[in-house]
C-alpha cells in the first residue's frame, strides 16, 4: 500500500485496526503509532493492552490525545504513522468542549504537512439508529463530518467490514 494519506473506516470491532496495522507493516517503513485514547478506566486499559499485543513489536508509540502538531514533528520521510483512532481523538475534543471545526482544521493541516505516510483509522458511525440523547447525536454528526473531511483529503479510503476491505477511493 502506498500513498500519502489513507483513511480506514469501519464499525466497532470490524477489523479496521488490524487491517491498518498490516497495511503499515507492508510499507516496509519505520512504524509510528499515534495513540489518541485516554486511559480513564479499566475497560479502556484492557482495550489498549489488546491493541498493543495485536500490533506486536516494531512500533514507536506516541501518546497524544489532542494535538497533531505535537505528533507530526516525530514523523520523517522514511516513516509511516498510524493514527488509531480519529474517533477517540474526536471524542477527546468533544468531551473537553473544544471547537470541533477548529480542531478538525488543525488536524487536516497537520496531516497535509506530515513528511511521512499516514494511515488514519476512524469509526463509521452513520450506519446505525439515531441516538436517543443529544450528546450522542452531536458526536455522530461530528464523526460524520470528520470522516467526510478526512476522506476528501485522503489519497485512499478503505471501508473494512467483517475484516474485509472495500476500496472506496484510490487503490490497494
Amino acid at each position: 500500500m502506498s500513498g500519502r494519506v489513507t483513511v480506514i473506516l469501519g464499525g466497532a470491532a470490524s477489523g479496521k485496526s488490524a487491517f491498518a496495522e498490516q497495511a503499515c507493516v507492508n510499507t516496509g517503513k519505520n512504524r509510528k503509532y499515534w495513540a489518541t485514547s485516554q486511559i480513564l478506566d479499566q475497560e479502556m486499559r484492557a482495550k489498549v493492552d489488546r491493541h498493543i499485543l495485536q500490533r506486536g513489536a516494531g512500533w514507536q508509540t506516541i501518546e497524544e490525545p489532542f494535538h497533531a502538531s505535537l505528533v507530526m514533528p516525530h514523523v520523517g520521510h522514511d516513516d509511516v504513522l498510524l493514527m488509531d483512532c480519529a474517533t477517540m481523538w474526536l471524542t477527546n475534543h468533544l468531551l473537553a468542549d473544544h471547537d470541533l471545526a477548529q480542531e478538525t482544521e488543525a488536524l487536516l493541516e497537520a496531516l497535509a504537512a506530515c513528511a511521512g505516510e499516514v494511515v488514519v483509522v476512524s469509526n463509521e458511525t452513520g450506519l446505525g439508529i439515531v441516538p436517543e440523547n443529544a450528546l450522542a447525536r452531536r458526536f455522530r454528526e461530528a464523526q460524520g463530518r470528520l470522516n467526510i473531511a478526512l476522506a476528501a483529503q485522503a489519497d485512499r479510503v478503505i471501508l473494512v467490514a467483517a475484516g474485509l476491505p472495500l476500496v472506496l477511493k484510490g487503490a490497494l
